[in-house]
């Protein structure tokens, strides 16, 4: 039984501008994942959203998704979770085990430790390297410039790399941003490209997304939790 309407309003309200999003584009919204972005928020409430079927979470810390996912996943077998934050090297090992999507690769250190690890494991998580598409110092992700070379030294490494990802800056128009994130991807031969949030997805699907990641417009305002 559904207890949170709301949750399921707001999911069905982003199922329907997705589709209409994918309308204008003229792509079959089959072919565009939406992650629900489960950051900070209760288990209760994730679980209300899985219940109506959403499969596909993003988290952005590897701690936060330990605490709380592994008890989910037993419930939701179909899950997919993947890793939106920033990966540091030494929780590599970590994201691999409970991770079925890092889409956050995003230097030398982290792809030699996957490298290292991800052979331990019967299986690895699907890999997506994260561009700094607006080259903010801020911001982690390789240069636009270098991301092509990086995803072949990656795929060299033997790791599966099939997906870029990137955040534009905040406050500009997020177009030339996506559309040179989807052109990177072409480059480099690689088919998923994860681009857009609650405040632009209709214009990253537009601009060719393939994975959308939406929190707040399903969850609604986060409150301010840390996480150990």
């Amino acid at each position: 039984m559904i207890k949170n309407k709301k949750i399921m309003q707001n999911i069905k309200k982003v199922e329907l501008d997705i589709r209409n999003a994918c309308k204008l584009a003229k792509v079959s919204e089959k072919n565009i994942k939406l992650v629900a972005v489960s950051k900070t928020i209760e288990q209760k409430y994730i679980c209300e959203a899985a219940e109506l079927g959403q499969r596909s979470f993003g988290e952005n810390k590897v701690q936060e998704a330990i605490r709380k996912w592994p008890e989910m996943k037993k419930l939701y077998p179909k899950t997919v979770l993947h890793m939106i934050g920033p990966l540091q090297s030494n929780k590599v090992k970590d994201a691999i085990k409970i991770f079925d999507v890092i889409e956050t690769v995003d230097r030398e250190k982290v792809a030699l430790e996957l490298k290292k690890n991800i052979n331990k494991f019967k299986s690895s998580p699907d890999l997506y390297v994260q561009v700094n598409i607006g080259e903010e110092k801020q911001k982690n992700g390789c240069p636009p410039s270098e991301a092509k070379k990086f995803i072949t030294n990656c795929k060299d490494y033997g790791l599966k790399i099939n997906g870029v990802m990137a955040i534009p800056p905040n406050g500009l128009n997020p177009a030339p941003y996506f559309a040179l994130l989807t052109n990177i991807a072409k480059e480099a031969n690689v088919k998923n490209i994860s681009m857009g949030m609650s405040k632009d997805f209709e214009m990253a699907i537009y601009l060719g997304s393939t994975s959308v990641r939406i929190g707040t417009k399903i969850f609604g305002e986060r409150k301010d939790e840390k996480f150990e």
